[in-house]
């Protein structure tokens, strides 16, 4: 199984990144591909600009890259309360090209701040709108306190619990 993992983030030190990267390698046996956004350029959104310059290049890489998984894990994260910048102008981009740019493919949604609130508000809004984009969400998980319960240092998740809400996600991936 190819697994197609990336923070939805473009924060060079992103919490995000590291859960997703984590998250993707519990599953046994899989070919693990981590993006990163920033990998994609593109420029800011509008109808005016797409008319002008047609579909994306970063967009269209973004999507090549996309269609080679047979699942996701992605990893949300959240600036006041929504998607960053970086990441919805991408998928913006993307969806004008490909609306279901994910295919129906399984995917484990996940979000992680370093609050208490875990990007509760982020992953909300990911799972509710996942089916217009052709998600087809099997698990999603919100890790509050991020770092009290993971060490970027080891790459290791570090509460039982978090460890074990994440194991039973992914195994609902095969």
């Amino acid at each position: 199984m190819k697994v197609i993992a990336f923070g939805a983030s473009n924060s060079s030190t992103s919490i995000n990144k590291a859960l997703a990267t984590y998250t993707a390698h519990l599953i046994d046996g899989a070919d693990v591909v981590v993006l990163d956004i920033n990998n994609y350029t593109v420029p800011m959104f509008s109808e005016d600009l797409e008319k002008e310059l047609g579909q994306a290049e970063g967009a269209q890489a973004f999507l090549r890259d996309l269609a080679q998984a047979d699942a996701f894990v992605i990893s949300f994260a959240e600036h006041n309360g929504h998607y960053p910048a970086a990441y919805k102008n991408l998928f913006d981009w993307a969806t004008r090209i490909e609306r279901e740019l994910f295919k129906g493919k399984p995917a484990v949604y996940l979000a992680s701040s370093p609050g208490p609130g875990g990007a509760q508000s982020v992953l909300a809004a990911a799972n509710n709108s996942a089916p217009y984009f052709g998600g087809n969400v099997k698990a999603s998980v919100s890790v509050p306190s991020f770092y009290d319960n993971f060490d970027l240092a080891t790459g290791q998740v570090t509460n039982p619990e978090v460890a074990a809400q994440l194991k039973d996600a992914v195994a609902k991936l095969v």
